[in-house]
């Protein structure tokens, strides 16, 4: 399972000209999810994002995470976080999960961010032609893998 996480101001995500959903100053969660990927990996993931400190403690420092800040998040599904650009020019995504795996995944994902932050968090729709808008506070961009947990 891969990760890219932003620091925001706000996001939100726009489907056929509606707005899905938006936040305001939190973490916008890109997730990429693996044929291979389980439920190890989604508690490993979400705890890791929910305590990362990227944002500024009295200070200036970054220290606080995002349950310390009230933040919100939103999550993203994003099946582009596994091309493989070995050969040629076109990116493969054979390692990307086939919609009867990563749905499932996906779901569950965001239901242990919410019980790990304490709330509602805020989601694209997985398959959907998402038009996505940030304001990046920093920048702050995180790449996690949970291939690479050690």
């Amino acid at each position: 399972m891969k990760a890219v996480i932003q620091r925001v101001q706000h996001a939100s995500v726009t489907i056929e000209g509606e707005i899905k959903s938006c936040i305001k100053q939190g973490l916008l969660v890109f997730i990429g999810i693996e044929e291979t990927d389980n439920q190890e990996d989604i508690d490993w993931l979400t705890k890791k994002i929910a305590n990362l400190r990227i944002f500024d403690d009295e200070n200036g420092v970054m220290n606080r995470s995002v349950i310390e800040t009230g933040g919100e998040i939103l999550v993203v599904s994003q099946f582009t976080l596994h091309a493989s650009t070995k050969k040629g020019n076109r990116p493969s995504y054979i390692k990307a999960a086939k919609p009867d795996i990563a749905i499932p995944l996906y779901e569950t994902f965001c239901r242990e961010m919410e019980l790990q932050i304490g709330k509602n968090v805020a989601t694209g729709t997985f398959g959907a032609d998402m038009k996505i808008e940030l304001l990046n506070d920093g920048p702050v961009t995180i790449l996690m893998d949970t291939k690479n947990k050690e």
